[in-house]
């Protein structure tokens, strides 16, 4: 079948479900992470032909999309920033706000570039890999409750050809780390069961909860427990970081001052958001 065709019969089955833009976005998608072409190859080659087996690919896509299934988990990729990620159930995708995290760890560490990093919830070890591709002289280190999800970060850092040292732990029952570290950075599960009329049923129904969602009553609990678990193993100099609830910027800081940390920013993301939180602790 030509390529050209199927996008005529793409574009129609999803035109009830999603706007043109959209489809075409998804549409390109499948052309870059499927085909392994650029996204504008109709345009140089009109006729190109879709294999049997490239068809039977594009047409599973589209029943995935006509399910609500988010493009990323339909072609198994992610991209974030200049990074390709495999991703599965098991992953959250990552987001623009966590690329904004990581330049803030990185512009904090111009003229002394960190030794060592520890990233905890790694998910698909977006955060550790970035850093690596960007401190290469830095000993990096990611933990995860999820076997699943380690193997995916494992598989990431390979793909990106960095070396990352993981760890399945689970921080909420951990007191004791193996060294201390310059770095210690976390986007933890942080959103709130009330605001789930907030999420959008696409990441609703096909994201991990575990690393989505935590309890109303308690929704720093991830917060609390790394702060205390940061006083005792950050370096001298050492900077925590955290992705943040964006309504809950004051109540974070106020944790973190409570404990003891000092130097608290807390920072916007693009959208105006309270989104990023450095801290440092000095005894």
């Amino acid at each position: 079948m030509l390529l050209k065709d199927f996008k005529i019969y793409f574009e129609r089955e999803l035109s009830d479900l999603f706007n043109l833009a959209e489809v075409r976005h998804f549409f390109y998608i499948l052309i870059e992470d499927l085909l392994n072409e650029n996204r504008f190859l109709l345009a140089v080659n009109p006729d190109y032909t879709l294999s049997a087996h490239h068809l039977n690919t594009f047409e599973n896509a589209l029943k995935g999309l006509k399910k609500k299934a988010p493009i990323q988990y339909i072609t198994g990729l992610a991209h974030f920033g200049n990074l390709t990620l495999k991703v599965n159930e098991s992953v959250l995708i990552p987001r623009p706000e966590t690329l904004e995290l990581i330049n803030y760890i990185k512009d904090s560490f111009k003229h002394a570039p960190p030794k060592t990093i520890l990233d905890i919830g790694t998910g698909t070890g977006c955060i550790p890999i970035s850093l690596a591709k960007n401190l290469p002289q830095a000993n990096i280190s990611a933990i995860d409750i999820s076997e699943n999800a380690l193997k995916i970060a494992k598989q990431n850092a390979i793909l990106n050809e960095v070396e990352i040292n993981f760890s399945k732990i689970d921080i909420l029952k951990t007191t004791t780390l193996w060294q201390k570290f310059d770095i210690i950075v976390s986007n933890p599960p942080y959103v709130r069961e009330l605001e789930k009329v907030e999420i959008q049923n696409n990441v609703l129904h096909n994201e991990p909860h575990l690393a989505l969602f935590v309890s109303d009553e308690n929704p720093l609990i991830f917060y609390d427990k790394i702060a205390d678990v940061a006083k005792q193993h950050l370096t001298k100099n050492g900077l925590l970081f955290f992705e943040i609830n964006q309504y809950l910027g004051q109540e974070t800081l106020k944790l973190l001052a409570e404990k003891g940390f000092t130097n608290i920013k807390l920072r916007k993301d693009l959208f105006g958001n309270e989104r990023m939180v450095k801290a440092s602790f000095f005894i």
